[in-house]
């Protein structure tokens, strides 16, 4: 939820920063692509640190980066500023602490539904976002956007006693196995460094087939998603009229549909092939956003309450397939190849959040990115049915 929700608060800070500095969308657009690029650069390494140091250690130091990033802006007068606090720090942050954790947590502590495990855990991000943007785009136009940062950062810094007193790293700590497992969890403990283990397991990877297609059709759930619409939704919907409180509350909206779309997407990644519903999503979203431009109107019209709910069933809900599909092709090292596929869902999402900058700058209009953003789902929708279909369980590799 922290992750998600401190992530996505640049979204509804585009235009107050705008008015108060002058600085430009594509400008502003920068220090989001570098956020977003972060946020998922950095999940490998963070996973590579989980298994070396614990999850409670790095998520609490997580924490206190975003409250640093988040808290300093209030002080902030230049550009490079907003690069290095809300790009920098706030997206290794919120990225030490993003799918990768998921991926992590699923894969230590439960071995029996595990799908049904990672859509509830995912479904959170859309939790984040239904909590804190309606609030920052209140505090913004009422308070001003320092506020809103000041929220972010005590949001961050509430967070982290509570990790500290009840995270724990593996169910032999508590003396518990795994749910569904036979027996204790018997992995030797990582011993190397975290940024050569991340690397060593990333070169493993990159010469399989399936790691590219997974992480070309992620790339393209970034874009379409966290890059395009959670970025561009609101200044987009503001062009045409919209109050930017409305566009934040729609977006809410999209967040209330999402936790039910993961969660069931979750369920049925353990009943069905995980590359089918992959395709499947794909092609649902690109229609979807093919039609966004016709409804955008001052008001919430019927049409686009239509297109809310069928696009936030569809947000995040590629996630538990491609987690079920990383754990089943590369066995215990699947949450840092689910970190390095991650990765490219934010530089996907990085290029989009600029790209549609540019484009409204140019062209005066954001109707060219959703487009664009429409055709690439067909892309990605091929992507994963091109993936091969295992006939056998991956090995369960044992690390030292």
């Amino acid at each position: 939820m922290g992750a998600a929700g401190f992530r996505s608060a640049p979204g509804v800070l585009i235009a107050p920063l705008h008015d108060e500095f002058g600085w430009s969308t594509a400008t502003i657009s920068t220090a989001v692509s570098i956020n977003l690029v972060l946020y998922g650069v950095i999940s490998p390494f963070a996973a590579a640190l989980m298994e070396r140091f614990g999850m409670r250690r790095v998520v609490s130091w997580a924490l206190l980066l975003v409250a640093a990033g988040s808290g300093l802006t209030v002080f902030m007068a230049q550009v490079w500023q907003l690069m290095l606090l809300w790009g920098v720090l706030v997206g290794v942050g919120t990225g030490s602490m993003a799918l990768a954790f998921v991926a992590t947590v699923t894969g230590r502590w439960f071995v029996a539904r595990r799908g049904l495990v990672s859509g509830v855990l995912t479904a959170a991000q859309a939790a984040g976002g239904l909590v804190f943007l309606p609030l920052m785009a209140s505090l913004s136009e009422s308070v001003g956007w320092r506020a809103a940062s000041l929220v972010v950062a005590a949001g961050a810094l509430v967070v982290v006693p509570v990790v500290v007193l009840f995270l724990r790293d593996r169910p032999r700590d508590v003396g518990a196995v795994a749910h569904g497992a036979e027996g204790p969890d018997e992995d030797a403990p990582v011993t190397g460094g975290a940024a050569r283990r991340a690397v060593t397991v990333l070169g493993e990877a990159a010469r399989t087939r399936t790691f590219w297609l997974l992480a070309g059709g992620f790339a393209i759930c970034g874009a379409t998603t966290v890059g395009l619409l959670g970025t561009h939704f609101v200044p987009a919907a503001h062009d045409h009229g919209m109050p930017a409180t409305t566009a934040a509350g729609l977006l809410a909206v999209v967040g209330v549909f999402d936790v039910v779309g993961t969660v069931l997407s979750g369920w049925l990644t353990d009943r069905w092939d995980p590359r089918r519903l992959l395709a499947v999503y794909y092609v649902l979203r690109g229609a979807s956003l093919l039609v966004l431009p016709l409804l955008l109107a001052p008001t919430t019209v019927p049409p686009m309450w239509a297109f809310i709910v069928f696009y936030g069933l569809d947000w995040v809900a590629t996630v538990p397939p491609t987690v079920a599909l990383c754990r089943e092709r590369f066995g215990a090292r699947g949450p840092i190849v689910f970190g390095w596929v991650f990765a490219s869902h934010q530089i996907g999402s990085a290029l989009a959040a600029f790209g549609a900058g540019v484009v409204r700058d140019t062209t005066g209009s954001y109707d060219g990115a959703w487009w664009g953003a429409g055709a690439l789902c067909a892309v990605a929708a091929v992507l994963s049915l091109a993936i091969t279909r295992r006939t056998s369980p991956a090995p369960r590799a044992v690390d030292h």
